[in-house]
């Protein structure tokens, strides 16, 4: 009896180690995500870094001295100051100077050019009937035109004691002076810049010279907005490479109409160089390169199958596939680390 016990615990203690085969052989499912392979695109770019600058930029200087009065700015309703928008041929500043205006002498000059344009008129009539010499009609017309650029250039000289805008823009400098204190011809006044649109100059290596060229698209990014990316235009690109750096210059010209960059902003610029629609398009993390090639996993009938890709275009994120998958196939974007072909796989979420 003893010894039919000990046998019996012999048999259940060998069973409970293992001493069955019973399930050595049965396979885990590996948990998988996937995603459905459609239609996409694909944009390839090459990306640069730069400062951004004002597509113009002025700085206005007294071309005469004069009593400094700044001007009210009839949009605020207070005297114009830094970051006001102005429109091209705002007055911003007078300048008080009574000497400069009597020796302009604005009111004659303009006298002397009506009298000398009915003297001329005049004359001319007499001409058309016979009644003055051609040499008497010529000196008319002379002391016309004199007249008129003598009054003209006084109108230049007037215009001087008054600071105005040449373009539309934005006030960026405004040195304070005290309303009434006189400033020295020469002295700045006012700094102008204009930057609805922006240019940079960027530096790209040599081995994109042929790539990237004149009206190719560009993307503008900065961080401080993360999500908003501006569109500009490539203007101009170098056809040589500098000798130092084996880098070439490119300029970009950049839409910002709600002033969203400024200038002196250090900004991220990807310029798209090539690019595809109607293609397939996967993650490039899914991607991995063995002695074979590149390989991916899709799912079929609940088991891996490797696929052995040919890409095309990609950029930091994705890749165009050329060979090697198919629409529809269900591409394994997470799990894949551990699979091997035909492993059985469970999809999960």
């Amino acid at each position: 009896m003893k010894r039919i016990t000990l046998l019996s615990f012999a048999l259940l203690a060998f069973a409970s180690c293992g001493g069955g085969d019973e399930g050595m052989d049965v396979e885990v499912a590996v948990p998988v995500s996937v995603e459905e392979i459609t239609p996409g695109s694909i944009e390839e770019f090459v990306t640069a870094t730069g400062t951004v600058k004002a597509s113009k930029e002025v700085t206005i200087s007294a071309e005469v001295r004069g009593e400094y009065n700044l001007l009210e700015n009839p949009g605020t309703g207070k005297t114009f100051a830094l970051g006001d928008i102005v429109s091209k041929d705002t007055r911003i500043i007078h300048l008080v100077n009574p000497e400069e205006e009597n020796n302009i002498r604005i009111d004659a000059k303009k006298l002397t050019l009506e009298t000398a344009r009915l003297e001329y008129e005049q004359q001319k009539s007499l001409y058309d009937k016979g009644g003055v010499t051609r040499l008497e009609l010529s000196q008319a017309e002379r002391s016309y035109i004199d007249a008129r650029y003598d009054y003209e250039n006084a109108q230049i000289r007037l215009e001087n004691l008054h600071i105005t805008t040449p373009f539309d823009g934005v006030i960026t400098s405004l040195p304070y002076y005290t309303r009434g204190v006189k400033v020295a011809q020469g002295v700045e006044l006012v700094g102008l810049k204009e930057y609805t649109s922006l240019q940079l100059e960027v530096s790209l290596p040599g081995k994109e010279l042929g790539r990237a060229g004149a009206d190719q698209k560009v993307r503008i990014m900065n961080y401080t907005l993360p999500d908003d990316t501006l569109s500009g235009t490539v203007t101009q690109v170098s056809p040589a490479l500098d000798p130092a750096s084996r880098s070439f210059k490119a300029m970009i010209e950049i839409d910002n109409p709600d002033l969203m960059l400024r200038p002196g902003m250090f900004v991220k610029a990807e310029i798209v160089v090539a690019g595809r629609d109607s293609t397939i398009v996967i993650p490039k993390d899914v991607i991995q390169v063995k002695q074979r090639g590149k390989t991916v996993f899709i799912v079929q009938k609940g088991a891996a199958q490797e696929r052995i890709i040919t890409t095309g275009l990609e950029n930091p994120e994705w890749i165009e596939v050329l060979d090697g998958l198919e629409i529809n196939d269900r591409l394994v974007v997470r799990g894949f680390e551990t699979l091997r072909n035909r492993s059985k796989v469970k999809v999960v979420r």
